[in-house]
């Protein structure tokens, strides 16, 4: 009988401390992945319309939570439909092989009362590289139901993802290396 009731309150006590994450959904609808790109004559402002994500949240132990996104690169808009055709043939993007951008935290950890750094990886172009994002919450804690992140990371090297032109191509048209982005992200409760 001792041994039933030990039973029962493990697999309790593990029900309790599997229900503390709570699963969020990223929303396309209410969130946007940008980024900006200096060029002699200015800069190139484009995003990303589809892509997906899961963030999983412990509130109490924050160091436990994980964040996972597929963002498709096909879905590249720059406005223009000549570069952004140029973006995803071979010389670029080459989205026949490389058709999804992924990233995988590895580590979270709070560095305010509503933010924090997660540490992952950014698989693109077939080259995965450790990325540090910086993330504010945007709505209230006590919200379980809906939650907003801004998203900031430091500017990406199109060099160390193999994203570039042809030497002469990058030598005339003057485009930056760095790639700022720009997140913000709206997650729904999965029920």
């Amino acid at each position: 009988m001792r041994l039933r009731n030990l039973i029962a309150a493990v697999v309790v006590g593990l029900s309790a401390v599997a229900s503390a994450t709570e699963t969020y959904k990223f929303d396309p609808s209410g969130s946007s992945i940008g980024f900006a790109v200096h060029q002699f004559l200015g800069t190139t402002h484009g995003k990303f319309a589809k892509f997906s994500g899961k963030i999983e949240i412990d509130r109490e132990r924050p160091e436990n939570s994980s964040v996972t996104a597929q963002i498709d690169v096909r879905s590249i808009d720059t406005r223009i439909k000549k570069r952004d055709d140029h973006l995803r043939s071979a010389e670029f993007f080459n989205v026949e092989k490389f058709p999804q951008m992924t990233f995988k935290s590895h580590s979270v950890r709070q560095t305010g009362l509503q933010s924090g750094d997660i540490v992952g990886d950014l698989t693109m172009h077939g080259v995965t590289r450790p990325i540090t994002l910086h993330v504010r919450l945007q709505t209230p804690i006590s919200d379980t139901s809906r939650t907003r992140w801004s998203v900031t990371t430091e500017p990406i090297m199109r060099r160390d993802y193999n994203l570039m032109f042809s030497s002469a191509a990058e030598s005339v048209s003057g485009i930056s290396q760095s790639v700022a982005i720009n997140i913000e992200i709206e997650a729904k409760r999965a029920e």
